[in-house]
């Protein structure tokens, strides 16, 4: 299989339209190969592990962009638009491609979870999102068809940070995803055994309470699970004691350098029947106006809140990863209908992403980035 595996890489990069495996063929003047099914057949039915292929696509990023230290991760989903009977998996989302505030949009297709490397690239002079795991999240009537359980959006979040955890048994995992993370339950079940440092959203009207008081010797009853209620953080955005603190960012949202207050502090979050989960939120508010007060949440206590914001600033670029993957290699033009091939063309794609960039980086590593212009 690995010579025609070479070939569909190739042509999946030269083609300058649809990714199909007829138009990488068609690109590298194999039309007419009378073999042509042998390519189709390479997502169809035949034996090889996606899941082992992210794990040596992964090793090969950490060693060219972060050989040592903590790993920042990018999460985040996307649907792609799918039609036809025999799309299984397919279902009814939000478009967030398309839809915006005041107009919503829906899409019949294909819902992916991403797991992208965030990490600085020195040719570019910025940070990219390079996806390595990226799984596909069936709908609820597909499972319900099959008689399954089923399985949501943070189920197959957790499980594929638990499985980058025990790819990289040495390394702290530093996780930044959007809103629709901010779950208690799920966010506490990362805190269990080896921790993963979870950065996202956090609603202002969250409850939020001071630690649980130390227990006295011979106190009868069960123990506390939190300390007295605190205010809201929606209240301290116009309270006149909030002692704001202006700090710049050198990234912010395509931006060189940006000015914005903060304030900060440690508490945990609660909610009935959910276990309390410690936290440090950050409130942020623009100066200028441009854009509403907005909290962060981050479970390590010991982050900065200056940190905490760098990081979260990061994962815009997974949202730029999404728009080029579908702009310059085809993501969403791809027409397999079984399976098999459909959960595997969708990851190839955006790994070929990350691929791309390490062959970028092996070619101008030392050098000057030579990018050919039209006039």
């Amino acid at each position: 299989m690995w010579p025609q595996v070479q070939l569909l890489v190739i042509g999946a990069v030269l083609s300058p339209g649809k990714r199909t495996v007829t138009a990488a063929l068609r690109v590298l003047g194999l039309a007419d190969d009378p073999r042509f099914g042998t390519f189709h057949h390479l997502l169809s039915r035949a034996c090889w592990s996606s899941l082992h292929a992210s794990r040596v696509l992964l090793n090969l990023l950490l060693a060219a962009f972060v050989p040592s230290g903590p790993l920042i991760l990018g999460l985040d989903d996307t649907t792609l638009r799918r039609t036809g009977v025999k799309i299984q998996a397919k279902g009814i989302y939000r478009d967030p491609v398309r839809s915006s505030r005041g107009h919503f949009v829906k899409a019949s297709g294909l819902r992916w979870l991403s797991l992208m490397l965030l990490t600085p690239i020195p040719w570019a002079n910025r940070i990219w999102a390079l996806p390595f795991l990226t799984a596909l999240v069936p709908s609820q009537r597909y499972h319900e068809q099959r008689g399954r359980p089923h399985k949501t959006l943070t189920d197959w979040a957790r499980q594929m940070l638990r499985v980058v955890q025990r790819w990289c048994p040495g390394r702290q995992l530093i996780v930044v995803a959007d809103s629709a993370y901010a779950v208690i339950r799920w966010i506490s079940d990362l805190q269990q055994g080896r921790p993963i440092t979870v950065i996202t959203r956090l609603r202002l009207d969250a409850a939020l309470y001071d630690p649980a008081p130390e227990r006295g010797a011979g106190q009868m009853g069960r123990p506390q699970l939190k300390g007295g209620r605190l205010p809201t953080l929606v209240s301290l955005v116009d309270d006149p004691k909030t002692h704001w603190k202006r700090v710049s960012l050198h990234r912010w949202y395509g931006e060189t350098h940006r000015e914005v207050e903060i304030v900060s502090q440690s508490a945990i979050w609660y909610h009935n029947g959910l276990p309390p989960l410690p936290e440090r939120w950050v409130l942020i508010r623009d100066p200028q106006g441009k854009f509403s007060t907005q909290a962060l949440l981050c479970t390590d206590l010991i982050q900065t809140p200056m940190q905490i914001l760098e990081y979260f600033v990061q994962r815009w670029q997974v949202e730029v990863t999404f728009e080029e993957v579908r702009a310059h290699l085809g993501v969403e033009t791809q027409r397999q209908w079984t399976d098999l091939a459909s959960a595997r063309t969708t990851p190839a794609l955006l790994g070929l992403f990350s691929l791309v960039t390490l062959m970028a980086h092996e070619r101008w590593q030392g050098q000057d980035v030579w990018v050919r212009r039209a006039a």
